[in-house]
């Protein structure tokens, strides 16, 4: 158990917040298209302005890789910061040196101030520790709430921590729970439901899973290798050639641990991956040789969900298809209005999964959705993140 921000006492400190507004924005405008992890950080923000804290915000945007990007300044994150909280947010254009002193110097309690983005700094990513305690020297606690870049030992997530006393947030304390419970005590039966386009970003997560788990399905462009695996022909589909032998690994291990690794019977298939071609639901056994496999087929969305009626614990990373395209999005849709409606603890992680959950409006009736991408797989891979760990113990 790590300390949080209910541990500490904030009135009148200068409270360093490493957050996650890396939030998309509009090519054309600037505008931010979605401000949902901007919102994810507000409970936090909310809690140290009301208790007297001076709430100095950091984050990056983008990946301007160490230099000054004017499409990559924050202003429009404190614009629609400041509308969320109704109050006026501060800005200062550096998240070091005299600039950035002179404007935390002028903070009362209840302030907030936003740096700009650390990453126009070379030194951020690097973990530099000169550029570590110039970020600390304008604070006297530090707090991480940015789960999505706590697998990334940098400057503002790990460096800073050797300088400052260092807590976790609460949207941080929220995600560490959810998934930590999958990781040590989840309700039985327990089932992961894993998709999305490659065996090399997951496989990882899927052997460690493997191991807690009572059933895996497997969806998405991953099905694909798997099938291959096994010696089907998948014709034109994505498939990693190199990760075959990992994903025989992984039915052989599943097998080893009566742990059944539930593969489709039918998919989804189109002669090519664009909107409006024509399409066919094949079996698995027939997929032809010119066409890829686009989407899960209504057998085996039947199938899982048979899998999944009993469990009381249900993680999903990744979609069942090519869901940037509606035509191929059915299996996702289809799933994502099963676990809303699933009497079971139900917790969705992974970037395109997030994304498809919010598209439709069912957050509120899964459990958890997380913030995090890449940090969400290294956390139920390794158990726990570099900016995690260091962090101060309970």
């Amino acid at each position: 158990m790590k300390k949080t921000i209910r541990d500490i006492d904030v009135r009148g400190k200068r409270v360093f917040v490493r957050v996650d507004f890396n939030v998309p924005l509009e090519s054309e405008t600037g505008r931010i298209s979605d401000d949902t992890r901007i919102r994810a950080s507000l409970p936090t923000i909310r809690y140290l302005i009301e208790r007297g804290g001076r709430v100095i915000l950091a984050s990056h945007l983008g990946r301007p890789r160490g230099k000054v990007s004017e499409d990559a300044r924050l202003k429009p994150v404190v614009e629609r910061l400041s509308a969320l909280l109704g109050l006026t947010v501060a800005y200062v254009g550096d998240c070091v040196g005299p600039e950035a002193e002179a404007a935390v110097g002028r903070m009362r309690d209840g302030d907030v101030l936003v740096l700009e983005n650390l990453r126009f700094h070379a030194e951020e990513e690097k973990n530099d520790p000169g550029f570590a305690r110039k970020l600390a020297a304008l604070a006297d606690l530090y707090v991480n709430d940015a789960f999505g870049t706590a697998h990334r030992a940098h400057a503002s997530t790990e460096g800073i921590t050797h300088y400052l006393p260092s807590v976790a947030g609460l949207l941080m304390e929220k995600e560490l729970s959810a998934l930590g419970g999958l990781l040590a005590s989840p309700a039985r039966p327990f089932a992961c439901v894993f998709g999305g386009a490659k065996v090399s970003d997951k496989v990882g997560m899927i052997k460690n899973m493997l191991a807690r788990v009572d059933v895996v399905l497997v969806g998405g462009g991953l099905a694909a290798t798997f099938l291959k695996a096994r010696g089907l022909d998948v014709g034109k589909s994505l498939v990693e050639d190199e990760m075959l032998s990992e994903a025989l690994d992984i039915m052989r291990e599943s097998t080893r641990a009566s742990v059944p690794v539930v593969l489709p019977l039918d998919v989804l298939v189109a002669r090519e991956v664009k909107a409006g071609v024509r399409t066919a639901v094949v079996q698995t056994t027939g997929v032809p040789p010119d066409a890829s496999i686009v989407d899960i087929g209504p057998r085996t969305i039947e199938h899982f969900f048979g899998r999944l009626e009993a469990c009381r614990t249900v993680m999903w990373n990744g979609p069942m298809g090519i869901y940037e395209i509606p035509q191929f999005a059915l299996g996702t849709k289809c799933l994502i209005n099963y676990l809303a409606g699933l009497n079971a603890v139900t917790v969705v992680g992974g970037g395109s999964s997030v994304d498809a959950v919010q598209d439709m409006g069912l957050a509120e009736l899964v459990t958890h959705v997380s913030t995090g991408g890449g940090a969400t797989l290294e956390l139920l891979e390794k158990g726990t993140l570099p900016g995690v760990e260091a962090l101060n113990d309970a």
